[in-house]
Protein backbone atom coordinates (compact mmCIF):
# COMPACT_ATOMS: atom_id res chain seq x y z
CA UNK A 1 0.00 0.00 0.00
CA UNK A 2 2.88 2.38 1.00
CA UNK A 3 4.72 1.64 -2.40
CA UNK A 4 1.58 2.62 -4.04
CA UNK A 5 0.52 5.85 -2.27
CA UNK A 6 4.02 7.02 -2.92
CA UNK A 7 3.95 6.89 -6.65
CA UNK A 8 0.08 8.93 -6.83
CA UNK A 9 -1.88 5.54 -7.14
CA UNK A 10 -1.01 4.47 -10.49
CA UNK A 11 1.24 1.87 -10.61
CA UNK A 12 -0.50 -1.45 -10.85
CA UNK A 13 1.20 -5.04 -9.92
CA UNK A 14 3.50 -5.11 -12.74
CA UNK A 15 5.63 -2.19 -11.18
CA UNK A 16 5.10 -1.98 -7.68
CA UNK A 17 6.48 -5.51 -7.76
CA UNK A 18 10.06 -4.26 -9.47
CA UNK A 19 9.93 -1.51 -6.48
CA UNK A 20 9.61 -3.96 -3.59
CA UNK A 21 12.17 -6.16 -5.01
CA UNK A 22 14.57 -3.04 -4.91
CA UNK A 23 13.30 -2.71 -1.66
CA UNK A 24 14.51 -5.78 -0.37
CA UNK A 25 11.02 -6.99 -0.15
CA UNK A 26 11.10 -10.04 -1.65
CA UNK A 27 7.74 -12.05 -3.61
CA UNK A 28 6.28 -13.34 -6.81
CA UNK A 29 4.37 -10.47 -8.89
CA UNK A 30 0.95 -13.00 -8.61
CA UNK A 31 1.43 -12.50 -4.84
CA UNK A 32 1.61 -8.79 -5.46
CA UNK A 33 -1.72 -8.80 -7.95
CA UNK A 34 -3.49 -11.00 -4.95
CA UNK A 35 -2.70 -8.61 -2.24
CA UNK A 36 -3.89 -5.47 -4.31
CA UNK A 37 -7.07 -7.61 -5.03
CA UNK A 38 -7.43 -7.62 -1.10
CA UNK A 39 -6.98 -4.48 -0.90
CA UNK A 40 -8.84 -3.00 -3.55
CA UNK A 41 -6.22 -1.10 -5.26
CA UNK A 42 -5.68 -0.76 -8.94
CA UNK A 43 -2.89 0.83 -11.12
CA UNK A 44 -4.23 3.06 -13.56
CA UNK A 45 -5.89 1.77 -16.74
CA UNK A 46 -5.06 3.57 -20.38
CA UNK A 47 -5.64 3.05 -23.82
CA UNK A 48 -8.96 2.84 -25.12
CA UNK A 49 -10.42 5.83 -26.13
CA UNK A 50 -13.81 7.33 -25.02
CA UNK A 51 -16.54 7.04 -27.83
CA UNK A 52 -18.67 10.14 -27.90
CA UNK A 53 -20.78 9.17 -30.74
CA UNK A 54 -23.24 6.39 -31.12
CA UNK A 55 -25.25 5.93 -34.72
CA UNK A 56 -28.82 5.28 -33.90
CA UNK A 57 -30.09 2.79 -36.81
CA UNK A 58 -33.61 3.93 -36.21
CA UNK A 59 -32.97 6.91 -38.66
CA UNK A 60 -32.66 6.72 -42.20
CA UNK A 61 -29.20 8.14 -42.98
CA UNK A 62 -29.42 11.17 -45.64
CA UNK A 63 -29.05 10.15 -49.56
CA UNK A 64 -25.88 10.53 -51.03
CA UNK A 65 -26.72 13.49 -54.08
CA UNK A 66 -23.48 13.82 -54.98
CA UNK A 67 -23.01 9.95 -56.07
CA UNK A 68 -19.69 9.66 -54.48
CA UNK A 69 -17.72 6.31 -54.76
CA UNK A 70 -16.06 5.23 -51.69
CA UNK A 71 -14.63 1.69 -53.23
CA UNK A 72 -11.03 0.92 -53.10
CA UNK A 73 -10.45 0.73 -56.55
CA UNK A 74 -7.80 2.38 -58.16
CA UNK A 75 -8.73 5.85 -60.05
CA UNK A 76 -8.52 5.79 -64.20
CA UNK A 77 -7.40 8.70 -66.10
CA UNK A 78 -4.54 10.95 -65.86
CA UNK A 79 -4.16 11.87 -61.99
Amino acid sequence: MRVWKDNYEVYGAFRIWPELNRQGIRGARYTVERLMRQLGIAGVRRGKKVRTTVADGRHERAADLLHRDFSARPRTGAG
